[in-house]
């Protein structure tokens, strides 16, 4: 009777230890001059979807963590920086590095993180890291990783948050990915985008789209019949887009006069007071338009516009001849509009002239 006691007992032991919580994540690590600090971790989707706090002592930090599935998430640090960590559930994560260089940390622990961490080792052999090579070593490793999580954050940092993307290698590059890659939310969305942004490709014809300016009138792009127009979308409260206006406002103060160019500025402020302090502040003189309603403006779907500021430079027929145009872009295309125009007239002058023949 003893032993079926002890037995019974033994057996309710290893019962309490097989249900301790297994969907843990222990992480741990040494960043030297962190000092005493505190860390965050957080997700962008449904797998991850909280911030956990990480409390820093002496450079060193420990944690355990909950997740169900192999989950894409951030760490942040108190400067801003954020760093890519991958977790899963029954990992041991051990992270070092150095608070200089807090975009190149070592992290072992599963497969996605040690692939980061070996990407970032082969970015350091390079003799000579310009932008087209370190966009050759990520579109290599994207092709060669089609089910790797660490290719959909390479997709983002190196293709997708260009201020111009190639959309067409984009599109490319995730053809490639497996099917549990293109199942994660990021990549559904991306391909979304993609969709909308093929709509409104260089040679395209935008849609319809119309946005009342401070007067309560409706504006689009047929009130600026036979006119290039260049639509600029900004807002009071981003810096660039402050640039973005000031510069404008040099062009504009040049082509004020001019009868086939116009200016469309579209808002995506919320608060009507901003708006108008700030239109009058930078003294936009050029049409303005703005339905306080901020990313959910239809423009912004329609135009598939990803980031302020932005631009469009359309034909008077409504194709699109330029996006996203710097300053020097812009005036070098309205010296080849004026330059078309000059050899225009004159090739009409010459052929009224042959006609009075």
């Amino acid at each position: 009777m003893k032993k079926i006691y002890l037995a019974y007992l033994l057996l309710i032991i290893l019962s309490a230890c097989g249900s301790k919580n297994t969907n843990s994540v222990h992480l741990s690590g040494e960043i030297k001059g962190l000092g005493n600090d505190t860390l965050y971790i957080y997700g962008t989707d449904k797998f991850y979807n909280r911030m956990d706090t990480l409390l820093v002592k002496d450079d060193k930090f420990s944690a355990t963590l909950t997740t169900d599935t192999l989950a894409s998430t951030w760490l942040q640090f108190s400067d801003g920086t954020e760093y890519p960590l991958y977790l899963d559930k029954g990992d041991n994560i051990k992270i070092k590095g150095s608070a200089a260089e807090l975009t190149s940390l070592e992290i072992t622990g599963n497969v996605p993180n040690e692939e980061l961490t070996a990407f970032q080792k082969e970015l350091k052999g390079l003799s000579t890291p310009s932008e087209k090579a370190l966009e050759e070593k990520a579109e290599a490793f994207i092709n060669n990783h089609p089910s790797s999580l660490v290719s959909i954050y390479l997709l983002e940092k190196y293709f997708v948050q260009k201020p111009q993307p190639d959309f067409a290698l984009i599109k490319e590059m995730t053809a490639h990915m497996t099917g549990g890659l293109k199942d994660r939310p990021y990549v559904d969305e991306l391909l979304d985008l993609i969709q909308e942004e093929e709509k409104i490709s260089i040679g395209k014809t935008i849609p319809y789209v119309n946005l009342p300016n401070a007067k309560g009138t409706q504006i689009s792009r047929t009130s600026f019949k036979d006119k290039y127009l260049l639509i600029h979308f900004w807002a009071s409260w981003d810096p660039q887009s402050m640039e973005a206006n000031a510069a404008l406002r040099r062009i504009y103060k040049k082509e004020e006069k001019n009868k086939l160019f116009a200016l469309w500025g579209i808002s995506l402020d919320i608060d009507r007071k901003e708006w108008e302090e700030a239109i009058k502040r930078d003294t936009l003189k050029w049409e303005q338009s703005c339905d306080f309603s901020g990313w959910n403006t239809a423009p912004i779907k329609q135009l598939a516009i990803q980031a302020l500021p932005a631009n469009l430079f359309l034909s008077p027929s409504g194709k699109i001849e330029g996006k996203n145009m710097s300053e020097e872009d812009i005036k070098k295309k309205l010296e080849e509009i004026e330059q078309k125009e000059k050899e225009k007239k004159e090739s009409e002058k010459k052929l009224k002239k042959q006609n009075r023949r």
